[in-house]
């Protein structure tokens, strides 16, 4: 396999499988286990095989034309710091996938659990090998959407809703700024291709939208890092199961902060700017988590602030800006994901094996549990910085960065200190981890007997503690090439020289490490009596709860600030919000006429024809009517609005549009039948308060301020159109489109290949938008269903009995109106010509006025028609037409059919067109738009009859006990009850 291909097989074998898991059996544990496992490995291996290549500096690439013309490709890259990334997911990935295995209980739904888990592996995968920046951003909002399924997958549980809604919503907020901050990178560079971007950083660093671009930059990475102030949703999502934990924020989804950061670290550092605000949110984060870490009681907890800390410790020497400390900082990254993932594992064992977390119940454990004690001790250890451990060397590398000069300030000259007070913090809560679980008397009043667990549940803890020690004993024999592959594709030529020696002589980082280490052994022995009482939470950040800070802003954005505006602006009415959108559209109209004018052009205008005049009094009059009647009558309204409907039908036909002809005429129909359909659904007309002449004087006002905006908004659009067509067609788009319709895309229906072809992708974006509409219709239609109106239940038996033994050959499901009304049957014979018309519709839409759209339009028609004739039972008995299924069918087909292109090396939704020379028929044009177009019809298809079945059922809904009763139901035919 290419090395292109193994990036796009890195990427998308998470996915895959993660469709897979979806639909496995519930029960089917060990087969979504192996599945994500397997996956899992086979990621491990494939990154591992581009290591040659990445070590002698070469990036890894595969590009995927998208949107060409706008710079958005689908590109995939990999250099040594995104293949340490990629080992770091799928490797932790890897023995998560066989923890989770043995944690999860065979009641959950286990294979739910795997899905999600993969698709999120894939969206971390994604965020790290994107080569385009726009890409990158919707990889990390993917993140963020799994990982809240994840955080919430124990959906019953509140505190695990509480906690993803949280996640979700800071870290969500914080890709939108991530956006904002590319777009504006984009700008300056021209061009969202991340080498390019990263060629470019004089250029961003000078321009005046640096300053906005990089705030915005850092809002998302510090969000996603759970950084000061930003940190209070990381310990809410511990409600988490402990293996979503142990892959979510020890290696993958909280690292992703600080993995940008260091990305962009070559464009962005080095100013000011940069320094003090990354550096004060990684310092305040370094400390404030390590002192909330002291006094947590839950070992998620302890260990979710310990995340925090040492997060924030990565983040301030990337602030620092100086090359050794970005060597630290991906030293540290590497470190942190093998100790912490290993802990949360440890953490999970314990809750497992002994039903509980919290610190004040468990005691003694060592006796239960000598291997696992040991283990969590030694990975406790290095996050303390022990020496021989890996936490203590890229500690020391800390220490050396911060003792170091950089910036002539309070806040340079202070780090040494602060770096030695969090430190001490990290030893002390490394401690009450070591010597409030394994320690001390046995515990009495635990759930269960703790034990060892099996070993396969154990050996993902053995293998990421022995690389703790492995590294810590031989750091240049096991992870200083790995490292210094990273280093160089982020440093490039600025690539200090390091040293990973375990011992550097008696100098400033080894007395502060000593300095440190004891100073934190004293203070966990001052503490043992405070901590002894039980008590939740620190001394002086009990009451600065991130929580309570970000529900009382959640309240008063979501609640007085939306009800205010809602006050202000928002109805229960449909008109009003229409006339505040047609307002300002108006005065938005009106401005760069104020400014520019508005003049007919030089062409002289066609001749006067009486009967287009008279048509189109004829349209006036019907539009004039339909408004008129609005409040006396709706299906007169409805009428009249059909009949203007018409006119513009014919006035496009009048113009030569029949493409658009058709389409408003077929249109027309469906909507008329859909509108009359959901006209019980709408409210009582709206009453003036008041009687008698002011009643009457207000509602006066309304129509005449109603018919004015109208006036404004018809005469505004009237004199536009007027302007443009006075004036000669210019070399515009347009042009474009008629010179090479059938040259580039084999159609001579420029319409049908605008859609299909050359504008494809808003046409994909038109038909998922439809396919949303039409499920969020059905979703909340079967929400507020009416009343059901009376039917005399006994009268309408009687009548059904009398027809069943008229006629004992009918067929199932159908009724009494199927067969005593005829417009009934010629609606059934309809049915089958409908469909011929809408075949040669969509054969011919490519050269000749028709298309996906028209032909889909025309087979709801026959449904519709169906309908009528026999209700939606009938529809969904006889004819098994699936909506939803048809809406996923063409969207796969569309995106298929798009995705094909690649394969030949085009880009997406490149058309493909050639001539067919068929026996007694000749040459037939084949064009693979003809397979887009198919998924436009299926999707046109499945969401009109998805809206019919949720109007039609709500209209025509009756009471079981008056419907007639199913044949199974029924008793005999017998001479006694005929």
């Amino acid at each position: 396999m290419s090395s292109g291909m193994s990036l796009l097989a890195i990427v998308a074998l998470p996915f895959v499988g993660s469709l897979v898991a979806a639909f496995l059996r519930q029960d089917a544990r060990n087969g979504a286990a192996f599945l994500a496992g397997t996956i899992a490995l086979y990621g491990t291996v494939l990154t591992a095989f581009q290591y040659p290549a990445v070590h002698q500096g070469v990036v890894l690439r595969i590009g995927i034309e998208w949107l060409p013309t706008l710079g958005l490709d689908f590109t995939f890259r990999m250099d040594g710091f995104t293949w340490l990334f990629s080992m770091l997911i799928t490797g932790i990935g890897f023995l998560v996938a066989l923890y989770a295995r043995y944690y999860m209980s065979p009641a959950d739904p286990v294979p739910r659990f795997f899905a999600f888990l993969l698709a999120f592996m894939g969206a971390m995968l994604g965020t790290v090998l994107s080569g385009n920046l726009i890409q990158l951003v919707f990889f990390w909002e993917l993140t963020s959407l799994f990982s809240f399924l994840l955080i919430g997958y124990w959906h019953h549980n509140a505190s695990a809703r509480d906690g993803a809604r949280m996640a979700l919503t800071v870290t969500a907020t914080g890709g939108l700024c991530l956006l904002a901050g590319i777009l504006l990178i984009g700008h300056i560079v021209g061009s969202y291709d991340l080498d390019q971007v990263l060629a470019s950083g004089s250029q961003v660093r000078s321009s005046s939208l640096y300053l906005p671009a990089l705030i915005l930059v850092l809002l998302g990475a510090l969000t996603k890092s759970a950084q000061f102030p930003f940190h209070f949703w990381l310990p809410h999502a511990m409600a988490a199961p402990t293996p979503v934990s142990a892959y979510l924020h020890s290696a993958t989804m909280v690292k992703a902060g600080v993995f940008l950061l260091t990305l962009l670290s070559p464009v962005l550092s080095g100013t000011e700017a940069w320094f003090y605000i990354v550096v004060t949110a990684g310092l305040c984060t370094l400390v404030l988590g390590a002192y909330a870490a002291i006094f947590q009681q839950d070992l998620k907890g302890l260990l979710a602030y310990s995340t925090i800390s040492h997060l924030g410790l990565i983040t301030l020497l990337l602030g620092l800006g100086s090359p050794l400390a970005t060597v630290a900082a991906i030293f540290h990254t590497i470190n942190h994901a093998t100790f912490k993932a290993s802990l949360f594992m440890a953490a999970g064992i314990i809750d497992h094996e002994s039903g509980t977390r919290d610190i004040r119940r468990l005691s003694g454990l060592f006796r239960f549990m000598p291997i696992t004690a040991t283990l969590a001790m030694v990975a406790a250890a290095a996050m303390a910085g022990v020496p021989l451990l890996n936490g203590f060397l890229s500690k020391e590398m800390f220490f050396a960065e911060a003792a170091a000069f950089h910036v002539d300030s309070l806040l340079d000259h202070s780090l040494p200190y602060f770096a030695m007070l969090a430190s001490a913090f990290s030893v002390a809560y490394s401690l009450r981890f070591i010597h409030g679980v394994f320690f001390g008397p046995p515990a009495t009043d635990l759930p269960r007997k703790p034990h060892e667990p099996p070993h396969w549940m154990r050996f993902p803890v053995e293998f990421l503690v022995l690389a703790c020690l492995l590294v810590g004993i031989l750091p240049a024999m096991t992870i200083k090439p790995f490292l210094s592959t990273a280093v160089r594709a982020v440093l490039g030529p600025d690539t200090p020289y390091y040293s990973l020696a375990v011992w550097h002589g008696f100098n400033e980082p080894l007395l502060m490490s000593v300095i440190a280490l004891t100073g934190g052994v004293i203070l966990y022995w001052l503490l043992q009596g405070y901590l002894a009482k039980g008590i939740d939470g620190s001394p002086l950040l009990r009451r600065l709860k991130g929580q309570r800070i970000f529900e009382r802003v959640l309240v008063t954005l979501s609640w007085k600030w939306a009800r205010s505006l809602e006050r202000q602006f928002g109805t229960q009415r449909l008109q009003p919000q229409l006339r505040i959108l047609a307002a300002f559209a108006v005065l938005a109209a009106l401005w760069p006429l104020y400014r520019i004018g508005l003049e007919a052009g030089p062409l002289a205008g066609t001749a006067f024809d009486p009967a287009f005049l008279l048509l189109w009094i004829v349209g006036g009059v019907c539009a004039v009517g339909a408004a008129y009647q609005a409040k006396f009558h709706r299906l007169a309204a409805m009428v009249l609005l059909g009949g203007a409907g018409l006119v513009t039908c014919i006035t496009f036909v009048w113009f030569s549009a029949p493409d658009l002809a058709i389409t408003q005429l077929l249109v027309e129909i469906v909507t008329t039948v859909l509108i009359l359909l959901g006209l019980r659904w709408l409210p009582k007309r709206f009453k003036v308060a008041g009687e008698g002449l002011s009643a009457g004087f207000q509602a006066r006002m309304r129509r005449g301020r109603d018919l004015t905006l109208a006036v404004a908004a018809g005469m505004g659009m009237t004199l536009i159109v007027y302007a443009m067509l006075t004036r000669p067609l210019p070399d515009t788009i347009s042009r474009y489109f008629v010179e090479n319709a059938y040259s580039e895309a084999g159609g001579r229906n420029i319409v049908n290949v605008i859609l299909v072809d050359f504008r494809g992708f808003d046409t994909f974006g038109e038909i998922v938008v439809l396919a949303v509409v039409a499920v969020t219709v059905f979703s909340l239609l079967r929400r507020f269903r009416p009343a059901p109106e009376s039917v005399d239940a006994p009268e309408q038996q009687r009548v059904q009995d009398a027809y069943d033994e008229a006629r004992p050959d009918r067929a199932v499901g159908d009724t009494l109106a199927d067969y005593l009304t005829i417009p009934a049957v010629i609606m059934r014979w309809l049915f089958p010509v409908i469909i011929m018309v809408a075949v040669y519709l969509f054969l011919r839409g490519h050269d000749l006025p028709g298309g996906g759209f028209a032909a889909g339009v025309t087979m709801s028609i026959a449904l519709v028609l169906q309908y009528m004739a026999g209700g939606t039972r009938w529809i969904e008995a006889r004819l098994r037409i699936l909506p939803i299924s048809w809406i996923g069918l063409g969207l796969l087909c569309a995106a298929l059919t798009g995705m094909g292109a690649w394969l030949f090396g085009y880009p997406f939704l490149t058309s493909y067109f050639q001539y067919l020379d068929l026996p007694a028929i000749g040459k037939v044009p084949a064009a693979t738009a003809l397979l887009f177009d198919l998924g436009v019809f299926a999707v046109v298809v499945g969401s009109t009859v998805l809206i019919l079945i949720a109007l039609a059922h709500q209209s025509v809904r009756t009471p079981s006990s008056a419907r007639p009763p199913l044949p199974a139901e029924r008793p005999a035919l017998t001479k006694e009850n005929a």
